[in-house]
């Protein structure tokens, strides 16, 4: 991978001294030209190419951190104190309904006259 950055840079920074040293040239063009054709195709490069690097680096990252997160769910299974695990299920009132239940005529119905 360095091997075409260094390669890519060395033939850009070329083309724009060449186009410094020209009698047409200028020095603005100089830099548009290693800005243009140097710079902003070579980092486009080396973000493809370091794709594989970082996903390799990000699978690591995620099996690290899954055997931690096992590690420690055998570790509180051990020692009977789960730190996470639910509440016991509470039982429903006397009268078998729950507590969000809407109340037997509290409101009127509203229908058409005859």
């Amino acid at each position: 991978m360095y091997l075409v950055v260094i390669a890519w840079l060395y033939v850009t920074l070329m083309m724009a001294v060449a186009e410094a040293a020209s009698p047409t040239g200028s020095i603005l063009g100089a830099l548009v030209t290693f800005a243009l054709y140097g710079l902003l195709p070579l980092s486009i490069v080396i973000y493809i190419m370091g794709t594989p690097a970082r996903n390799r680096k990000r699978h690591a990252r995620e099996l690290a951190e899954r055997q931690a997160w096992l590690a420690q769910q055998q570790a509180s299974q051990g020692t009977g104190d789960a730190p996470d695990a639910p509440a016991p299920s509470v039982l429903p009132d006397a009268g078998g309904e729950s507590a969000a239940a809407a109340q037997a005529g509290s409101v009127a119905p509203v229908r058409k006259e005859p």
